[in-house]
């Protein structure tokens, strides 16, 4: 884990609720749900038995250097060779098993680069053999191979398109699963007849493995059929190429084509039960909303009504309480573009333009791999004081959330979340304390 994130000691709160003490809760929980995803901690617990033949570890995504040097912890008497890709500024050192850096959200040609070996690294393997794939969230962009015929170039333009469409993860994995050569359980594939063993660190709602970084390890259910449907219905425009590629590209493996031996080691549930347990020892009852997807600005909303609910009638829960949620928000740019910020901070803007000041109730939004957007942080916090604080700064809070430009009005206020890159990534925690 990075060395700049810290929980801070917070004390049981007995009577009253303050800001500082609100804002320190607030850090803990969401420390505390970023630690339960520490690989370093969890990872050894999920491995198999050593491998009688050789053993080649293979990754990728925003945890994958750290989850690489977890394993060589581990197993320090275990000869292993390797290689995995992460984002640029998330490597670690480590002994035997390479750490490749590359781009996130749109790949870059390392992206391109790292793909292609690993595929050639797991060929040629026998059945004594073992392939440990780590996977964690970011891997989609960070190991990307263009299915033959197309460039990367190419995949960019799309996955560009998508992102900014709103279309959902589910849907944005489908596409990327059908226009790569490494994804969709081609990697498996490449391994037979090796055994193939995935430890991953879920950033999915319901932690479905065939969208952890596009399931490079596991059968694809989705179809090219469905993905000429999703493109077309957010109308994503596609190069000659593309459109040739998914007239005549092969289907991605499907279930029954290959076994697979694949292993959460982290989730975002176990994610919100840690920040659950820290509330419950600072003295607050919390109400867990579980893994929520939908428009950032829309869940803000919803997540306000409850608080003033809570605040005003003690429904659903009586004060003092905390409301938690995780999973992956949207934001919907359109085509006229945006500015600085990321999902979690449009979600505490709209949080608080919902709460309008309202007194006693504070709230954090992050990402919890410690970046959230193209910023340098990984959210924000936001109290009954944030909108007037806001205006008198010189914004409109409302006209901000219209421009997605969330990021600069935090960084003026002082309530930027930053902690550095945490290494591990179980999506998002959204807490709101109500005093």
């Amino acid at each position: 884990m990075s060395d700049t994130v810290h929980a801070p000691t917070v004390h049981r709160a007995d009577v009253t609720w303050d800001p500082t003490k609100a804002r320190s809760a607030l850090l803990a929980m969401f420390m505390a749900a970023v630690q339960s995803a520490d690989p370093l901690k969890v990872l050894a617990a999920h491995l198999p038995p050593r491998p009688p033949g050789r053993c080649v570890v293979v990754g990728c995504g925003k945890s994958a250097a750290v989850m690489a040097a977890a394993v060589e912890a581990a197993w320090p008497d275990v000869a292993m060779a390797g290689l995995v890709v992460t984002r640029y500024g998330h490597a670690v050192p480590t002994r035997q098993i390479e750490v490749m850096e590359s781009a996130h959200p749109v790949p870059d040609a390392n992206s391109e680069i790292s793909a292609r070996r690993m595929l050639e690294m797991v060929r040629g393997l026998g059945p004594n053999d073992l392939v440990l794939a780590l996977i964690s969230g970011g891997g989609s962009a960070l190991m990307s191979l263009p299915g033959p015929g197309l460039t990367l170039a190419d995949k960019q333009a799309v996955n560009r398109a998508l992102l900014l469409s709103g279309a959902t993860i589910h849907e944005i994995n489908a596409v990327r699963k059908h226009l790569s050569a490494i994804k969709g359980g081609r990697l498996a594939q490449a391994a037979a007849p090796a055994h193939v063993v995935t430890l991953a660190i879920s950033d999915v709602p319901g932690d479905d493995p065939s969208v952890i970084a596009s399931g490079p390890t596991l059968p694809d259910v989705s179809t090219i059929a469905d993905v000429q449907n999703i493109l077309k219905h957010y109308d994503i425009p596609l190069s000659s190429q593309v459109k040739r590629y998914l007239q005549t590209a092969p289907e991605t493996p499907k279930p029954g084509d290959f076994a697979t031996d694949y292993r959460l080691i982290a989730t975002p549930m176990m994610a919100l039960k840690a920040a659950a347990d820290t509330a419950a020892s600072l003295g607050l009852t919390s109400l867990v909303l579980g893994e929520l997807e939908g428009e950032s600005r829309d869940l803000g909303i919803v997540m306000a009504g409850m608080a003033r609910s809570v605040r005003t009638h003690g429904l659903p829960i009586a004060p003092p309480a905390v409301l938690l949620s995780g999973g992956e928000t949207t934001v919907t740019i359109g085509q006229g573009g945006g500015g600085k910020g990321g999902r979690n901070m449009e979600f505490a803007l709209s949080l608080a333009v919902a709460l309008q000041g309202l007194h006693g109730v504070w709230a954090v939004a992050g990402d919890s791999d410690g970046i959230d957007g193209f910023g340098d942080a990984a959210g924000a916090f936001i109290d009954g004081t944030t909108l007037a604080r806001a205006q008198a700064a010189g914004y409109d809070p409302v006209a901000v959330l219209h421009q997605h430009d969330s990021f600069p009005v935090f960084d003026a206020l002082g309530d930027l979340l930053r902690t550095g890159p945490t290494l591990t990534n179980v999506n998002a925690l959204r807490a709101v304390i109500i005093g």
